[in-house]
């Protein structure tokens, strides 16, 4: 749990920086570096029988390149979205990709998806229209790109789980950096200029570094603990765009857009709450069945002992 809320935390973090370069530096060129100062974690990622050729070398070479192309859309669009629009408004469009996930599962993976989830997604995207409150308040292009992220986004968890049988940690995030770097790199080339500053190549690394250190973190908690409580935190991500968009960006939110992050909220608790009735109830009918299985084992083994004493 404290690697995921260290993982939101970077993410948060990552993206506030991004928002600080609006007005620098091209989307396309911030998402660009963003990719290069990620390759700065992968010595942390690759274990010692792993070839950092690996990244650029998976056995799934189809859902690798759907990933790449994927991150590279959600990077270049998510950038965009959140130099154009406050923190909290850019964040609770991009929480719609449980929606989206939810719907590709269920066409794609041909997956069973309960009613209480579909209530889940339903209040999320509920509390998303109360932020954005379209036909009261005007969208431009930033609301775009935060959709564009969300399905994004979306389409590479898909893909990720599609790949689940790749086991070579370096091509699974391989593949985040190299759709950054060579997608963004080809649509930088137009409009690149050099960063001028100490301070704009401080915030490109901060960018960079937070957002694949946040993909570490992650990586760390889902190997100890289980998918529904590492979800959990990501709702903190949205306490700290709250925080980062008042105090940093000097951007006051109304209280409308505070109801529709409580009802955002509310969605991400109700999700988890289910998932964990759902975790234990498979745990309780694993511990009947080995109880089960210990008495018939007990049964038989009293049986043995006495089939011998029967004969005699």
């Amino acid at each position: 749990m404290a690697l995921a809320f260290g993982a939101y935390s970077a993410f948060a973090i990552s993206d506030a920086f991004s928002k600080l370069l609006d007005g620098s530096l091209d989307p396309f060129e911030v998402a660009f570096f963003g990719g290069v100062f990620g390759f700065l974690i992968l010595p942390f990622i690759r274990k010692p029988t792993e070839s950092y050729l690996d990244i650029v070398r998976p056995k799934l070479r189809g859902m690798w390149l759907l990933r790449a192309v994927c991150v590279f859309v959600a990077t270049a669009a998510s950038v965009k979205a959140f130099m154009l629009l406050s923190m909290p408004e850019a964040l609770s469009i991009i929480f719609l990709m449980p929606l989206f996930v939810t719907i590709l599962s269920v066409v794609l993976l041909k997956e069973k998806v309960t009613f209480w989830a579909w209530l889940a997604v339903a209040l999320g995207f509920a509390g998303v229209l109360i932020v954005l409150r379209p036909g009261v308040r005007p969208l431009n292009l930033g609301h775009l790109c935060a959709l564009m992220a969300a399905c994004a986004n979306a389409g590479s968890v898909i893909a990720y789980r599609i790949a689940s049988k790749e086991t070579v940690r370096l091509s699974l995030f391989g593949s985040s950096l190299m759709g950054a770097l060579v997608g963004n790199g080809l649509l930088m080339i137009a409009h690149a200029t050099w960063p001028s500053s100490t301070k704009i190549w401080f915030y490109l690394f901060g960018y960079g570094f937070l957002a694949a250190l946040g993909q570490l973190c992650m990586m760390l908690a889902t190997a100890r603990a289980p998918a529904n409580r590492v979800a959990l935190p990501q709702y903190s991500q949205m306490a700290w765009g709250v925080a980062l968009s008042y105090f940093l960006f000097k951007q006051p939110l109304d209280g409308w857009t505070f109801v529709g992050i409580a009802v955002l909220t509310a969605s991400g608790m109700l999700n988890w709450i289910r998932q964990r009735i759902r975790y234990e109830k498979m745990a309780m009918k694993e511990r009947l069945e080995r109880l089960k299985a210990r008495k018939i084992a007990k049964g038989n083994h009293k049986a043995a002992k006495k089939t011998p004493l029967s004969a005699q």
